[in-house]
């Protein structure tokens, strides 16, 4: 048997168990990754540099697993965290309902806020924070708060795909594609996967406006004290700062990750000796970062680049290209809608990894812009999370506060304002897209 069928049962299985035990996700893809070193160094056949133990260990740590990413990763949590902490984004929402003319209006800028936040913020995070907003002002008005919450899951799963900050499967995206921070918003001369978002999150405002428009009555609330603006400035420093050093470099080298890092640093000596935290208080912030997510992402670069360079995923690239028949429209639609549904059930992280190369090798058969498939994937994995309660963390976690406020809704109960979302928001950023790209 050839060694790239055996690499694709043990991913096959490794798939497997993360979707039953999704909270054991990060050991069965570090099994997974350390089967397939040690059939490389039996084999000498899974790695393309497996020539020797040391070449084969630099190609996996230097190579194939992204540090960049990974400091970015952890550098954005860090003053995400922060930015919480300093409450700002409460005082922002407070500001919102102050100015707004009445509820409807006020829960539809609520919730276009929080799409705005995840752009930066965790999306679990940002539910957090906003959730005691949403819930507060439901509570005072007399609103139903079970699509007010959902709608704060949906939007921050929205927008986290905007920037290369905003989430792992954006940062995975630019990793591949050697998109810098810039590429998102304008790349070889048109507009980029920011604006497509922002046309979802224009259509998902006017659906979340026809549940709240009969809410008339002018919103008051008390102004909310803000910790310190430090955190909002480390916070436009890094979107700037990472601006800059995409006009200073093509490639999304070290510099990148070494910026936000360093930045996430400066944020923890803040709280150290600005905000008098003991050792104890510093340790559980970082604690509580989502380090299940990067040693996860760890084991996943490993297993798709065996995926990869033992030539299965040119493989499946040719058996799309046959069963799409060379349409290029029939490509488009088949990776939008395949990840939408894959996404609603399954991480978009290991599926995005495995895709990304397939779109681009597709792409390249048809003969088309391989930015038309992989913006398409990106779409539809990252908005395809919306579909269904379990399809991404901060809908889990939307559902358990509304459970605890006494609000517990169904799966079909769900489902009915998801869905139409997850339709409207991904055809709207897809229907752009496609406007601009084909």
């Amino acid at each position: 048997m050839e060694i790239k069928w055996i690499i694709l049962g043990i991913a096959l299985v490794m798939y497997l168990l993360v979707i039953i035990f999704q909270n054991k996700k990060v050991w069965f893809t570090s099994a997974a990754a350390f089967v397939a070193v040690i059939l490389s160094l039996i084999f000498g056949s899974v790695f393309t540099a497996s020539s020797g133990s040391w070449q084969l260990l630099h190609h996996i740590f230097f190579e194939l697993i992204n540090w960049n990413i990974l400091m970015i990763y952890v550098g954005s949590m860090t003053i995400a965290a922060l930015f919480i902490y300093s409450r700002v984004p409460a005082r922002i929402a407070d500001a919102l309902v102050t100015v707004s003319p009445n509820t409807g209006i006020a829960v539809v800028l609520i919730l276009a806020m929080t799409g705005i936040i995840s752009i930066f913020v965790e999306n679990v995070a940002t539910v957090l924070v906003m959730a005691p907003i949403a819930l507060a002002l439901s509570k005072k008005l007399k609103l139903n708060p079970v699509p007010f919450m959902i709608g704060l899951a949906l939007m921050s799963n929205l927008e986290g795909t905007a920037t290369l900050v905003g989430d792992p499967p954006s940062m995975i995206f630019a990793s591949y594609a050697h998109y810098t921070f810039n590429d998102f918003f304008v790349h070889q001369g048109k507009i980029s996967i920011f604006f497509f978002i922002q046309a979802g999150l224009l259509v998902g405002c006017i659906f979340f406006y026809c549940f709240f428009k009969n809410a008339k009555e002018k919103a008051t609330v008390e102004k909310e004290q803000v910790i310190s603006y430090f955190p909002l400035w480390l916070l436009l420093i890094m979107i700037f700062g990472l601006a800059a050093i995409s006009f200073m470099s093509t490639e999304l080298g070290y510099s990148s990750g070494i910026f936000v890092f360093s930045l996430g640093i400066i944020g923890l000596l803040w709280y150290r000796f600005s905000q008098k935290k003991n050792a104890g208080e510093i340790w559980q912030l970082v604690k509580e970062l989502d380090w299940e997510t990067i040693a996860f992402l760890i084991g996943i670069f490993v297993v798709v680049g065996a995926i990869s360079e033992t030539g299965l995923l040119g493989d499946f690239s040719n058996w799309l290209a046959h069963v799409t028949g060379g349409s290029k429209f029939l490509g488009f639609i088949l990776i939008l809608a395949f990840s939408v549904l894959i996404s609603g059930f399954v991480d978009n992280v290991p599926y995005i990894i495995v895709m990304l190369p397939v779109a681009g090798t597709l792409a390249e058969t048809l003969g088309i812009q391989k930015e038309l498939f992989m913006f398409a994937l990106l779409i539809g994995s990252c908005l395809g999370g919306n579909l269904t309660p379990f399809g991404a963390s901060a809908n889990v976690v939307a559902m358990g506060i509304l459970k605890k406020e006494g609000h517990p809704i169904t799966f079909p109960g769900f489902l009915k304002i998801s869905a139409p979302f997850t339709v409207l928001t991904t055809a709207a950023a897809a229907a752009l897209l496609w406007l601009v790209w084909a």
